[in-house]
């Protein structure tokens, strides 16, 4: 028996598997206060997810996942963030790296799921501590900070280091298991205060080579193998994943904006219902039209990614370079949405048992991460449009041979 056929599952389509994320919302969206107060995802809510197959999206169908297009982990997000950011954010970070398992030799993904391939995987990229390159494999030590979900990471985590190979420094990712390192919980934060984005303390731990890979490479030698979802580049595939995330946290809050709003009467006796005032409308059109703007060129941008590597192809330069710098303006821009619309709750929206007030926090912290830079990535996607040469190391891998012109 093959392991496609051990771990074979019946996959839902894509409508179906997001109305799954729909109908969570009220479920999410009642238990939100808790999850915050806990500064974590309730296991309950964990294994709802796994139920309804949100971790198996991008799986490899090799241990039982669905392999699908990554536009519909991106809408199951942009479902679940209008209940719970928290909630979300962990079906973000936990989903996203089964993909990542994927650019590993199957050994890695036998050694993760061949006896239990619901394990899920947390992660803590940025290069807080040391990694050395030893005989057959590398060295790590050193605390790695906010590993969102890794409470529930039985399979262990990603952490990112940069190695000097070649006379250059490599960012590279590495699985190390579960018995490798210890949580310290240090989340205490102003927003996304439920991810339980707490600290990975690791020492002397050893990870051979082939459960490591250069993070940012992007050629025929890192993707060329790989099945065609694989073929999709993992740095966007993680970056739109994170705005399809705050994205579905400003769509929530016009969710709840709008129900504060219906009832409430204006201090206005002209205006009478607050519906009927012309900024509270003019506000909520404009956000509106801002968090619309922003979903559909994420969804847009990863169409046009899957468009070559659904067929096997490697995904064009220029295209990676436009995709992965447009999606970084969605937290400025969902921030701005969600912070017009907040300002006109007055008073009562800062009232610490109104929603609105945690949805606003959340979309602050959510904006602040690192795939939301908007300042940096502007510049060189600005350039690139100008014919101005990449910066050196080049931040995307090597060039494929075929390119497309920006229209």
């Amino acid at each position: 028996m093959s392991k496609i056929e051990k771990f074979a599952v019946e996959i839902p389509s894509e409508a179906e598997i997001v109305q799954r994320a729909h109908d969570m919302i009220p479920m999410l969206r009642a238990q939100a206060a808790e999850c915050e107060k806990n500064r974590m995802v309730s296991p309950t809510v964990i294994q709802a997810f796994k139920d309804a197959g949100f971790f198996r999206i991008l799986q490899p169908k090799r241990w039982g996942g669905y392999e699908m297009n990554p536009n519909v982990l991106n809408k199951v997000l942009m479902e679940l963030a209008r209940g719970c950011p928290s909630s979300a954010w962990n079906v973000m970070v936990l989903g996203v790296h089964p993909f990542e398992v994927g650019l590993l030799p199957h050994t890695v993904g036998d050694e993760l799921w061949g006896e239990d391939n619901t394990k899920l995987v947390s992660s803590s990229y940025a290069p807080f501590g040391t990694v050395a390159k030893v005989e057959g494999g590398y060295k790590l030590n050193g605390d790695w900070l906010t590993s969102s979900g890794c409470d529930h990471a039985a399979g262990g985590a990603f952490v990112g280091g940069r190695v000097e190979e070649n006379g250059e420094l490599v960012f590279r990712s590495f699985w190390i298991q579960r018995s490798d390192f210890e949580i310290v919980d240090d989340w205490f934060v102003v927003g996304l205060g439920g991810t339980g984005s707490k600290k990975l303390v690791i020492k002397d731990v050893f990870v051979p080579d082939y459960r490591s890979h250069a993070i940012g490479a992007y050629d025929e030698h890192s993707h060329g193998g790989v099945e065609n979802l694989y073929k999709m580049p993992f740095f966007y595939v993680f970056y739109a994943a994170v705005s399809s995330v705050i994205i579905g946290m400003a769509r929530g809050m016009v969710d709840l904006y709008i129900e504060h709003m219906v009832p409430r009467q204006n201090l206005n006796q002209a205006v009478g219902a607050a519906v009927n005032d012309p900024f509270i409308k003019g506000k909520l059109g404009e956000a509106y039209a801002k968090i619309v703007g922003a979903s559909s060129r994420v969804i847009q941008n990863t169409e046009e990614a899957w468009s070559f590597a659904s067929k096997g192809q490697m995904v064009p330069l220029d295209l990676r370079i436009r995709h992965f710098a447009t999606n970084q303006f969605t937290g400025g821009e969902c921030f701005e949405a969600a912070h017009m619309i907040f300002k006109k709750t007055s008073t009562r929206g800062v009232w610490m048992n109104c929603p609105m007030q945690r949805q606003m926090r959340d979309i602050l912290v959510g904006a602040n991460h690192i795939t939301q830079n908007q300042d940096n990535i502007g510049d060189l996607l600005g350039g690139q449009l100008l014919g101005n040469p990449l910066p050196q190391p080049n931040p995307f891998g090597a060039k494929p041979a075929a390119t497309t012109q920006y229209q």
